[in-house]
């Protein structure tokens, strides 16, 4: 009997109970499969940061992140709270556990289950089923940049706009005071190649045999030239597998067009964030997005899984929220601990009771609540016991 140990962290809004129906589906798959779960809970979210660390620049602090790191796996639900600064909740939550783990795989499969109805007409469950992998460490998610304002002397916006005119072939008039903001993005070789190479891995593993990688190498060569670069040098090793190219703004044109044409989808990390949103978007909804914040290598950092939306305040508190999300997170946590059967079950026992159709949640055109979705979903689970 194997045993893992795993923090939960339910963090704000409907975080806290759309984890505790993602646990309940774990604690079915254990028993149908004989696995054992160590849960810890940790309270890190905004009403603990407000009452123990207001002013603190981040919800975790250094020691508390080490200690995240001896469990096997993080159990995340969502954060997001208007009276914490997203400097806080994002940048100083789930940034932090990218970058401090070196979570450098963002997972974001989108598959249309059976039960559901794309948006898109005439798709059939399973014609859509993209593996979405979103490099989740680089690009322009590294916090470089800075805004300032500075008043310009009219001999210093004189040049600029003869500059501008000689530049441009055209005469504007520039701001005086000179505002400006920027933000820089990066991409390593080692970056880009470790990402690649795991779609290309993904997709031997799972016999699939298109990788298509996302980029915008036409306009901006030098960050997304070296993407596409070692993307060629990755795939010379998979020659079984094709490596196909999508500049960003086609490849979300034939996501609404053509979307069975994907099978993985390998993109840099702002491409990712947005194209797995809309992937997710022609299989049901966020409500039906998993994600997983990916170290491949175990020993080296944990990883964390997540639904892939927000926390949605409103509804915090409701036992509303779809949880399937947070559900098939926890499918993606089996798959990273080497449970690939519990996580079948799993993803089986999800789509048993969304084609029977008894149990819908408000975002499917139903009246259950969020809690009825877990219990139906544990409660099938179990029935699919050896």
């Amino acid at each position: 009997m194997k045993t893992f140990s795993i923090a939960l962290i339910g963090g704000d809004g409907i975080g806290p109970e759309i984890l505790r129906e993602g646990k309940k589906v774990m604690d079915a798959a254990a028993a149908v499969t004989g696995i054992t779960w160590q849960w810890k809970e940790y309270p890190y979210g905004a009403e603990h940061w407000l009452q123990n660390r207001k002013g603190y620049p981040t919800l975790v602090t250094e020691e508390e992140m080490a200690e995240l790191g001896t469990h096997d796996a993080v159990y995340f639900g969502a954060v997001g709270d208007s009276r914490v600064p997203d400097s806080v909740n994002q940048a100083g939550a789930l940034l932090w556990m990218r970058f401090y783990f070196d979570q450098y795989i963002n997972l974001r499969p989108a598959k249309l289950l059976r039960g559901v109805t794309s948006p898109l007409s005439g798709k059939k469950p399973h014609d859509i089923n993209i593996y979405f992998i979103r490099e989740n460490s680089e690009d322009f998610y590294i916090g470089l940049g800075a805004r300032f304002t500075g008043k310009k002397s009219s001999e210093e916006m004189e040049l600029k706009r003869k500059l501008y005119k000689a530049r441009f072939k055209v005469d504007i008039d520039l701001e005086p005071e000179g505002e400006m903001a920027y933000q820089i993005g990066a991409i390593t070789g080692w970056g880009a190649e470790r990402v690649v190479r795991y779609g290309f891995e993904l997709a031997r593993r799972k016999k699939l045999t298109r990788v298509t990688v996302i980029h915008k190498a036409n306009v901006l060569t030098k960050i997304y030239g070296l993407w596409v670069e070692r993307a060629k040098q990755v795939a010379k090793d998979y020659p079984g597998i094709e490596l196909d190219f999508a500049i960003v703004d086609a490849a979300t044109m034939w996501l609404v067009r053509r979307p069975e044409y994907f099978q993985v989808i390998v993109a840099p990390n702002m491409f990712g964030d947005i194209l797995s949103d809309l992937a997710a978007t022609t299989v049901g909804g966020l409500g039906f997005a998993p994600g997983g914040n990916i170290n491949p290598d175990r020993t080296a950092g944990v990883s964390m899984f997540e639904p892939i939306h927000g926390s949605a305040p409103k509804y915090g508190g409701l036992n509303k929220a779809n949880p399937i999300a947070t559900i098939l997170a926890g499918k993606l946590m089996l798959e990273h601990l080497g449970e690939e059967r519990a996580a079948e079950l799993v993803e089986q026992a999800t789509e048993d009771v969304l084609d029977a159709g008894k149990v819908r949640t408000y975002d499917i055109g139903g009246r259950s609540t969020c809690s009825d979705m877990g219990d139906a979903i544990a409660e099938r689970l179990l029935q699919l016991k050896p």
